[in-house]
């Protein structure tokens, strides 16, 4: 059995697609910076590499079949803005190339629900329109960059999924959108701007890849997501949960977007990230809903409802200390 590589094992979406892997019995590599952060895979092989090393990555697909990659430097702040790029576009484009290097099968690359067009008043899917002067900041920047890559691959089979916004267990860091709940449970979200997002079970997703993996179309994007829901309504379901009270301040984005440039131009000043990174609330200026049809149509993708994996991740934040 050849092994499979994943990328991003020691992240929140890559562990969760090397877990699921694991226990249906597949051999399983992972690529990881550090060794060491590789935790609660057992029985998984260790590559050591970098994205930004492309002969780290060839040693790492060497011999393999299937190639997820879903490593991504995913900040939505960094002082060094070309480091985040060299990672996602530079690191996709070495990571294909390795791949076609080693004749993997298949490539499922993770993508981001950030790449997907959002209609004025409507829901966004794979064929809405996008450009790259609707990213916002670095992080959606490259991660279009590295879309348009795997897009216009021909030569390799890749098939690309763009998830929504994964919450579940095993969030490390944690992630931008692992934090609004950590941040929630520590009583640190005393308002809340008018925006939404699609929430999805992390482990939902993870089986979205290997569906994807197994009946998505080279060079065919899938959406993997699940609830279209509001913050309020987002933190309205927190506060059941946890037995907190919501927060009920509905702050208006010009206030929003001065917090965030002061807090931003502050943390360019001290190297500390930002408490509201100015990108994060310019992205909050558009609710991020879109319909996840084309992976349920042709991919049998059925995610269940984002209460259970708030309550999961609220639950293991509180069990690892986060809060």
């Amino acid at each position: 059995m050849k092994p499979v590589l994943v990328t991003g094992a020691t992240g929140f979406v890559g562990w969760h697609v090397a877990r699921k892997l694991l226990d249906r019995g597949d051999r399983v590599r992972v690529l990881a910076r550090d060794p060491k952060r590789v935790r609660e895979l057992e029985g998984a092989e260790v590559a050591a590499g970098d994205l930004r090393d492309p002969d780290s990555l060839k040693q790492a697909a060497a011999g393999c079949g299937i190639v997820y990659h879903v490593a991504a430097d995913y900040r939505l702040w960094t002082r060094e803005p070309r480091e985040m790029f060299r990672s996602n576009v530079d690191g996709t484009r070495a990571l294909l190339d390795a791949a076609r290097a080693a004749r993997v099968e298949r490539v499922v690359y993770t993508s981001t629900v950030g790449c997907i067009g959002i209609p004025a008043g409507g829901l966004g899917d794979e064929d809405t329109p996008v450009s790259i002067a609707e990213m916002n900041g670095p992080y959606k920047e490259s991660k279009f960059l590295a879309e348009q890559i795997a897009l216009q691959t021909r030569d390799l089979p890749v098939v690309i999924v763009n998830p929504t916004a994964p919450i579940g267990d095993h969030d490390f860091k944690p992630t931008p959108t692992g934090k609004i709940v950590v941040d929630f449970l520590r009583g640190k979200m005393p308002g809340f701007v008018d925006t939404g997002l699609n929430v999805v079970d992390v482990r939902d997703v993870a089986e979205g890849h290997l569906l994807a993996c197994e009946r998505g179309r080279a060079g065919e994007r899938y959406i993997l997501g699940s609830e279209n829901l509001t913050l309020e309504q987002i933190f309205r379901k927190l506060g059941e949960i946890a037995g907190k009270a919501a927060p009920k301040i509905r702050v208006p984005y010009a206030v929003a977007y001065a917090y965030g440039a002061v807090s931003t131009a502050w943390a360019g000043l001290t190297g500390r990230e930002p408490l509201a990174p100015l990108d994060a609330v310019r992205m909050a200026r558009k609710k991020m809903w879109v319909r996840h049809d084309k992976a349920a149509r042709e991919l049998g993708y059925s995610p269940g409802p984002a209460e259970a994996a708030l309550k999961r991740a609220a639950g293991w934040f509180r069990a690892n200390g986060y809060c």
